[in-house]
């Protein structure tokens, strides 16, 4: 994987695992929420500022956004539709 996509996958896991929208990461983290959907369709690179404040609100350090997923483990599906708090 490259650096990218491990950090798509590994900040659409985390968001998912706490049940919040990009929209609320996005608000909590402020950025905008389109730069949250770009950087999970792995079609943006951020900078380490926004990274620290996506890590903050994740609950997670930096260099969690780019761990390895474990061997066998699914891809993360994204929230089901509609208004997430």
């Amino acid at each position: 994987m490259t650096p990218r996509e491990l950090l798509a996958w590994n900040v659409r896991k985390l968001r998912v695992k706490r049940g919040l929208s990009q929209e609320r990461l996005a608000l909590e983290a402020q950025l905008e929420r389109v730069s949250i959907s770009q950087l999970e369709r792995k079609q943006v690179n951020l900078g380490v500022d926004s990274l620290g404040k996506i890590a903050t609100v994740l609950e997670c350090e930096v260099f969690e956004l780019f761990n390895l997923p474990q061997e066998g483990e699914e891809e993360p599906s994204n929230l089901p539709r509609g208004r997430k708090g």
